[in-house]
């Protein structure tokens, strides 16, 4: 599967599908797919999918347009629909992503908010609002307008759990780092370096390696052979990684598997850029 065969499809595409945009990069092996919200790119990804067409999608971003030469955003009307006692979850969540509070109602035991909100702060908000709400909360967004840019937005605060190492995950291993994070992964599933495995429980990125496997022994102490509890695994949805990862994370996807990874798979690679765009920007 060649680039040019990913480019064939996307130009045939364009054929019926009218909201859809592809544009060439310097890179001649990648485009940028304008389409209208993470929805309408991920059906498209997931026709390709289907079709024996693998490909690695980057974090999605919103349009910006310079209007009277004022840097500009799409600005949405937001409306979250929860019971009373998740309310200020609801719009502490919001107000993070730079959203602004217009309207509070309240409907018997429910609350019914309404928020003005940047596009790029809805992006991944779905699914926290879902699990903050034990999944009451009832959402619906609609384009408002173009203003001027709110400033940074903080999509996703944890780190990613990074594997190091390439083979099979072990349930010994995924067990002795389970208070390190939560995973994505299952016991036995093949892994590569550079794969993001699960969510870091602190801010920053954390290596791992999930392939370590108990060394066997013909000696017994007491208490080294317990249990292991493993939590199961998250497993996200096409959509859900689309929203999940991070500016240098790539969801990768092909017809049997849709996994997350970093642009940079190796680790030492990872941290000399890092370092170097550190001193640039000093």
């Amino acid at each position: 599967m060649t680039s040019r065969h990913i480019y064939e499809r996307l130009m045939r595409e364009l054929d019926k599908n009218l909201a859809l945009r592809v544009e060439r990069t310097p890179n001649e092996d990648a485009w940028l797919v304008f389409g209208r919200g993470v929805l309408h790119l991920s059906v498209l990804i997931e026709e390709m999918r289907r079709e024996g067409y693998e490909l690695q999608v980057g974090q999605p971003q919103v349009i910006i347009k310079e209007i009277d030469g004022v840097k500009c955003e799409p600005i949405e009307v937001l409306t979250i629909n929860v019971p009373e006692e998740y309310s200020s979850k609801m719009i502490d969540m919001v107000t993070r992503r730079r959203g602004e509070m217009t309207s509070m109602e309240t409907q018997n035991d429910r609350i019914h908010l309404e928020f003005k909100i940047p596009s790029r702060g809805i992006i991944g908000l779905r699914t926290n609002v879902l699990t903050a709400s034990a999944g009451e909360a009832i959402m619906a967004h609609r384009f408002l307008a173009f203003e001027p840019w709110k400033g940074e937005i903080t999509r996703r605060t944890n780190g990613s759990l990074i594997t190091t190492e390439g083979g099979t995950a072990f349930a010994y291993a995924i067990d002795k780092l389970q208070d390190r994070g939560k995973f994505f992964i299952f016991p036995q599933e093949e892994v590569y370096a550079g794969q993001v495995v699960g969510e870091h429980a602190k801010e920053k990125d954390l290596a791992v390696n999930v392939t370590k496997s108990k060394k066997l022994t013909n000696m017994r102490a007491t208490g080294s052979d317990e249990k292991m509890h493993i939590v199961p695994p998250i497993v996200f949805s096409l959509e859900e990684a689309l929203e999940y990862i991070k500016a240098d994370e790539y969801v990768e996807i092909t017809p049997s598997h849709i996994r997350m990874r970093k642009i940079i798979l190796d680790e030492l690679e990872r941290k000399r850029r890092a370092k170097a765009a550190g001193q640039d920007e000093e």
